[in-house]
Parts: structure tokens; C-alpha cells; sequence
């Protein structure tokens, strides 16, 4: 990936959008891409954070394992979204795993470089702040989310929140398989797809494969 595409990458991005031109060509010329192939592990956890990555094409997921081989994931990161940027600052080991969901590119900040300039620059401490923020706000919906609803409630609030983030009411389209959406929610695709059955069958939603209609919004959400 050229500098300027880079560049141009970093302005869309979540963590860097709005910074000046001549800091957004300081990030990119610290960055070093890096390739992944589908299912191919990025980090894992416990190992020494000696850097952080944003997307650049493809998906990541993030995901802690219990000690009986349970998968729980974190967050799905999408194009232009930063992942494993928390240790960059304590200097303590990854907190969880990320993996390729599907063939995908990172940009790789490395830590001592990324600290220097994020030193000299309060406009990009501000801008981690901020996402720093958005992303305990998530942490804490989710987690509100796996320990007080029960499945068909979480199934509904993340079809609303799709809704939001996708910008419609009428319809949205699942970003990930039905097997790791079934891990974001804490339930197995078995019981997934018995939710979705339910909902279907009380005229809530209509599946086509990754399209969801959404025929009753307003009952989602008191769902």
C-alpha cells in the first residue's frame, strides 16, 4: 500500500479522522502493512503488545476463550477501525485474541514510534480519548447485554443496533457469519438459529440468508 493511500485511509478512519494532513503523513510513515490470510491469528493473548493495528481490508474479531475452550468474541473491527491499541499505553500483553475472519490487511503502529508522536501531539491523544471512550461504552452495552437479557433480547438489541449503524429501519445485513455472531451474543448457533425461527415465526423479522427484514422495529426494540 502506497503512503498516500495510507494517508488517505488514516483521514477516513475512526481513530484519525479530522487530524491535519501533515500529522496524518507522520502516522503513515510509521505504519507498516502486514497480510493475513482467512482464520489466520494476528495476537494472542498474554503475548507483549509491541503495537497496535487498524483494518484495512477485510474483518477482525477479538475474542477471549474460557478454560473449556469456549469462544466469547469482543468486537468484530471492520475497514478503518482500530483493534489492540489499549496495551499500547499500560505496556502490559494483549488482553484477548484477534484473528482474520476473512483474507485481510492491517496497518501496524509500532508502539514506540505511535508514542512519540502521540506525545507532541495533544489533537491525537484527544482523538484516542475519544475512541477509547466510544469503545468502553460498547464494552459496557455488551456486558450489560450476555449477564441481563435473555437470548431473543440480545439477538433484537443487536438487529436494532445494526439498524443504527447501518442507517434504515426496514432491513439490515449481518456483517459476520451466523456461527460468530452466535459467539458475539454468548449462545451456540443452535440456539441461534431457534431464536431466529421464534422471531420469525412471531412476525418480527423475515430472514433471507444475510438479510433481515425488520417488520416490526418498535417491538425489537421493547424486545
Amino acid at each position: 500500500m502506497m503512503i498516500d493511500k495510507t494517508t488517505q485511509l488514516l483521514s477516513r478512519s475512526l481513530l484519525f479522522n479530522g487530524l491535519p494532513e501533515p500529522l496524518l503523513a507522520k502516522l503513515a510513515g510509521i505504519t507498516h502493512e502486514r497480510r493475513f490470510g482467512k482464520n489466520e491469528a494476528i495476537f494472542f493473548e498474554g503475548r507483549k503488545a509491541d503495537g497496535f493495528y487498524l483494518v484495512a481490508q477485510g474483518q477482525v474479531k477479538v475474542f477471549k476463550m474460557s478454560p473449556d475452550g469456549r469462544e466469547q468474541i469482543l468486537h468484530v473491527f471492520g475497514v478503518g477501525e482500530p483493534f489492540g491499541e489499549v496495551p499500547v499505553f499500560n505496556g502490559q500483553p494483549f488482553p484477548a485474541n484477534a484473528v482474520s475472519l476473512t483474507a485481510s490487511a492491517a496497518l501496524f503502529f509500532p508502539r514506540p514510534a505511535f508514542i512519540s508522536l502521540i506525545t507532541a501531539s495533544p489533537e491525537l491523544a484527544l482523538s484516542m480519548l475519544a475512541v477509547l471512550s466510544r469503545r468502553l461504552r460498547q464494552f459496557a452495552v455488551q456486558i450489560e447485554s450476555l449477564s441481563l437479557k435473555e437470548v431473543p433480547g440480545r439477538l433484537a438489541a443487536h438487529l436494532v443496533f445494526l439498524a443504527e449503524d447501518q442507517g434504515r429501519r426496514d432491513e439490515v445485513t449481518l456483517d459476520i457469519p451466523k456461527g460468530q455472531l452466535a459467539s458475539l451474543l454468548g449462545t451456540s448457533p443452535e440456539t441461534l438459529s431457534r431464536i431466529f425461527a421464534s422471531l420469525s415465526a412471531e412476525g418480527l423479522i423475515r430472514v433471507d440468508g444475510k438479510r433481515i427484514e425488520l417488520l416490526r422495529y418498535d417491538d425489537l426494540l421493547e424486545r
